[in-house]
């Protein structure tokens, strides 16, 4: 059975169309107006090994805000269509991945109740550079509407860009093993993992 989810929204800001396969190959094809988050939208696709047909477009003119955040917002809304009832999902995902200097830790849980703790977690009043402020609401934005606990650590980045990037493949690994089918709870009256028997 396919596990796929289809996602739009379209705002007077932005409009966001997105399809998501749990099962794929890593097949991406992304298109919007901003080329950090088709770089970060790809990275995800391939290292959460989904096929990913995403189109965004956004008042860019005025910030990266508001398409940035729609796009975090539809994704995981498509997500969570794809999973369905969740049931056979190993449901956890616990990932430590290295990117040279920075280390990423990422613990994951599908469990239908969303949360997010990250870390560093800079003041966006502090300035630099804008996914320092954008990237923490991407992963509590993608974590609400994917109805995900999400717990994020870089360790040691020198940059925003290693900080960025380590975080968004150890999330897309993390969610990967989360929502894997567990062959032992195939056709299981414990399907679904959760002792009060839904995770909706």
């Amino acid at each position: 059975m396919s596990r796929s989810g289809t996602a739009e929204r379209t705002t007077a800001e932005t409009s966001i169309s997105v399809r998501i396969e749990l099962d794929g190959t890593g097949k991406v094809n992304v298109d919007t107006p901003i080329g950090f988050l088709d770089h970060l939208l790809t990275l995800f696709g391939r290292h959460a090994l989904v096929d990913l047909e995403l189109k965004a477009t956004g008042d860019v003119h005025i910030d990266e805000h508001h398409t940035v955040e729609d796009t975090a917002l539809v994704l995981g809304r498509a997500i969570d269509i794809a999973l369905g009832e969740r049931a056979g999902i190993r449901r956890y995902g616990d990932v430590r991945l290295p990117m040279d200097e920075a280390l990423a830790l990422c613990a994951v849980d599908l469990g239908g109740r969303s949360y997010t703790d990250i870390e560093p977690r800079p003041d966006p009043l502090a300035g630099g550079n804008v996914w320092l402020e954008l990237w923490p609401h991407v992963v509590e934005t993608l974590a609400r509407e994917a109805r995900a606990s999400v717990h994020l650590e870089v360790r040691r980045a020198r940059s925003t860009h290693h900080l960025v990037e380590a975080g968004a493949k150890s999330l897309a690994r993390a969610l990967r093993q989360a929502w894997e089918l567990d062959p032992r709870l195939a056709g299981a009256e414990a399907a679904v993992p959760s002792s009060k028997g839904t995770l909706r």
